[in-house]
């Protein structure tokens, strides 16, 4: 038997009249148990990540305007501050500037007194 013969005879046992010696069969790939659990895994790892990332955005933004919140209360305690000193400054010029004051008589001492 030559060798050509004897791939001829080992062809046959596979085969059968009229079919390719080579068949294609389309097999669709499954994953298993593991890997669709490690898929799982990985995604609620993901969007774990993207909550937290989230969260803190959300977080540091309040912290901002809590901050805010703060420097807006002390600029107004400054502004209220600020109101009452200029209104007791101008209040000594608006008393001594009246007509009122003008018309008083001022007091002059009239004695003094020696120790």
């Amino acid at each position: 038997m030559t060798y050509s013969s004897s791939l001829s005879v080992n062809r046959q046992s596979y085969t059968k009249r009229n079919q390719n010696a080579v068949s294609f069969r389309s097999r669709e790939k499954v994953l298993g148990p593991v890997s669709n659990t490690i898929i799982l895994v990985v995604l609620a790892c993901l969007l774990g990540l993207l909550y937290l990332t989230q969260v803190v955005k959300t977080q540091s933004y309040g912290n901002k305007v809590f901050a805010l919140q703060q420097q807006q209360s002390q600029l107004q305690n400054q502004h209220q501050n600020l109101e009452v000193s200029s209104a007791q400054l101008q209040s000594l010029d608006r008393v001594q500037n009246s007509p009122v004051s003008k018309s008083l008589a001022s007091v002059t001492p009239s004695t003094t007194i020696n120790n």
